[in-house]
């Protein structure tokens, strides 16, 4: 894992005035504007707003997945709008955890391959025995040798959370975590992710549109437009 000089106290995440701007068929299109937040270190955090308020879309700027057009981003110290796509890779692969609503497993690679290929691309000797391990912490251990189509969609996102966790990042980001799932394997998932995160201590930050999840959240902001709208505070709703 990359060192870092930041402190506790200091914000794991820091964007001030950031802004994305993409190129569409009729021309450029504001998808974030002027967005200036802080993320504290251990902290759950909520994206919720109406479908087009920018919600996913910042939470791929937060992880340098879109690379802001305006603005800075930083994380754990480092400006991620210095950084090329290389450096931003090698950052993710260290310091980030990523959990996409459609899985994004590997699909020609089994259970067991899938969560282990972050930890070989980052050269470590026992990538094959840790990922098992995660994929026992999941109630998986049975299904190592299965490929995505193999499995339903609840074990498909069990995979996907044991990917993102093995390497046991600093941050984790999800996007619509149980977005595709029924209602028990949403609850299933849920508890495993609030589980996981208090496991390693990882900052949770998180799209959703569950009232139930949000309602987990530390801190909940709220978008509308591409633009912050308000904050609400888990001990302001109780």
């Amino acid at each position: 894992m990359q060192s870092s000089t930041i402190s506790h106290s200091d914000p794991i995440l820091n964007l001030q005035h950031a802004s994305l701007s993409l190129v569409g068929n009729t021309g450029p299109v504001e998808i974030l504007h002027d967005i200036s937040l802080e993320v504290r270190t251990g902290e759950t955090l909520g994206l919720i707003g109406p479908s087009g308020s920018g919600k996913s879309s910042l939470l791929m700027v937060m992880g340098g997945l879109e690379q802001a057009t305006g603005g800075t981003v930083s994380a754990l110290g480092q400006d991620l709008t210095a950084m090329d796509e290389d450096a931003l890779a090698r950052f993710r692969r260290d310091n980030m955890g990523v959990v996409f609503q459609s899985f994004h497993l590997i699909p020609t690679m089994t259970a067991l391959e899938n969560i282990a290929t972050p930890l070989e691309l980052a050269g470590h000797k026992h990538a094959f025995e840790r990922a098992q391990a995660e994929l026992e912490a999941v109630g998986l251990g049975h299904r190592a040798g299965h490929f995505p189509a193999q499995m339903s969609g609840g074990e498909q996102q069990r995979v996907a959370l044991a990917r993102a966790l093995v390497t046991r990042p600093r941050i984790l980001l999800a996007d619509e975590p149980t977005g595709n799932l029924d209602a028990t394997n949403g609850d299933a998932i849920m508890e495993l992710l609030f589980d996981l995160r208090d496991r390693y201590g990882a900052t949770l930050i998180m799209v959703t549109h569950a009232p139930e999840l949000a309602a987990r959240c530390d801190r909940v902001i709220h978008l509308r437009d591409g633009r912050l709208d308000q904050t609400t505070t888990r001990e302001a709703a109780e």
